[in-house]
C-alpha cells in the first residue's frame, strides 16, 4: 500500500465532506471548496469524520493515484479548516506594495505602477519589517485562502512582476526562498 495513501484523513469539527459524482465537496469556517477526483476507479469514503482514499488494484497507475488523491483531499480538507498562507518579501529602494480591494498596486522600479488583479478567493495584505543597518528596506506581503493551489500559483505570478536579482537582492522573492547572491565586478588594481 502506498505509505501516504493509507493515512486517514481526519475532518475538523467543523468542516464537513460529501462524496458525489466524482467530486469531494468540502465545508468548513474558512469557505467552501469543490475537488474533482483525478480518477474515477480511485474510491473515496467518508465516515465517522474521517475521509479514507483506496484504490481498486495494486497497479503501477492506481499506487500513484492512490497517494496522489490523498494529498490533494488532505490538502483541501486543510484549506476549508484553517486555511493556507504565503508569504513573499519586496526588496528595494521605492518598491512598495498597496492592496486596493480585489487589486495589489505595486511601485517596483518600472517608470509605471503594476496593477496586480487578485483571483476569486485569494485575499492579500500587507506588512512591513523594519530596516536594519545591513539590509535593503522589506515589505511582506501575505496571500490567504483555503485553495493550496491557487495561492502558491498567485505568489509565483507576483514573484515574476520582478524577480529578485543576484547582486543586490532586489525584487519580489518569497519569504522561504533563498537567493544566491554573485560579487560585483572589482577594480583593476
Amino acid at each position: 500500500m502506498s505509505r501516504i495513501g493509507k493515512l486517514p484523513i481526519k475532518l475538523e469539527d467543523k468542516t464537513k465532506a460529501t462524496v458525489a459524482g466524482g467530486m469531494v465537496k468540502f465545508e468548513g469556517p474558512k469557505g467552501k471548496l469543490d475537488v474533482k477526483i483525478p480518477n474515477t476507479e480511485i474510491t473515496i469514503s467518508v465516515k465517522d469524520g474521517v475521509l479514507t482514499v483506496s484504490r481498486p488494484s495494486e497497479s503501477r497507475k492506481h499506487r500513484a493515484l492512490h497517494g496522489l488523491t490523498r494529498s490533494i483531499m488532505a490538502n483541501a480538507a486543510k484549506g476549508v479548516s484553517t486555511g493556507w498562507e504565503k508569504a513573499l518579501a519586496i526588496r528595494g529602494v521605492g518598491y512598495r506594495a498597496e492592496v486596493k480591494g480585489k487589486q495589489i498596486h505595486f511601485a517596483l522600479g518600472y517608470s509605471h505602477p503594476v496593477v496586480f488583479d487578485l483571483p476569486e478567493g485569494v485575499t492579500a495584505e500587507v506588512g512591513k519589517t523594519p530596516r536594519t543597518e545591513d539590509t535593503l528596506p522589506t515589505i511582506d506581503l501575505f496571500l490567504r485562502s483555503s485553495n493550496r493551489e491557487l495561492v502558491g500559483l498567485t505568489a509565483v505570478k507576483i514573484r515574476a512582476l520582478r524577480p529578485p536579482e543576484p547582486y543586490k537582492g532586489k525584487g519580489i522573492k518569497l519569504a522561504d526562498e533563498r537567493v544566491r547572491r554573485k560579487e560585483g565586478k572589482t577594480g583593476t588594481a
